[in-house]
């Protein structure tokens, strides 16, 4: 489903998700402000090139490859939880950490998609 202006729909949805993020986790509009403006390339990349960020991109049938990307998918999800436990970071900040780290990671995802479909 191709919307044909998706960029005011994304602004709406990452501000909506800023601004949850701000009312009920962080007071720090600086860092909330990355996280909507993250949410909002999210959302504009899923509407204008209607890609999934859970598609199968990324499936390698090398046995080295498929080891590399486990070790890199281990790192990626556990590293937010390591600075967490690094900066000892309290509770809703935390879950803001989390969403500023699961957006970075959805964003460069989306983006490779929307990028490969561009060019087909």
């Amino acid at each position: 489903m191709k919307i044909k202006k998706p960029l005011p729909l994304a602004v709406l949805i990452g501000c909506c998700v800023g601004g949850g993020v701000y009312q009920y986790l962080l007071s720090d509009w600086f860092f909330v402000s990355s996280i909507a403006t993250i949410y909002i390339g999210i959302v504009y990349f899923i509407l204008a090139y209607d890609v999934k960020l859970l598609s199968e991109q990324f499936t390698f049938d090398d046995g080295y490859d498929r080891l590399g990307h486990a070790i890199g998918i281990f790192g990626l999800s556990v590293g937010p939880l390591a600075l967490i436990e690094y900066a000892d970071i309290q509770q809703s900040e935390a879950v803001g950490v989390l969403m500023w780290s699961i957006g970075i990671i959805a964003y460069f995802t989306i983006i490779s998609n929307a990028q490969s479909q561009r060019r087909q």
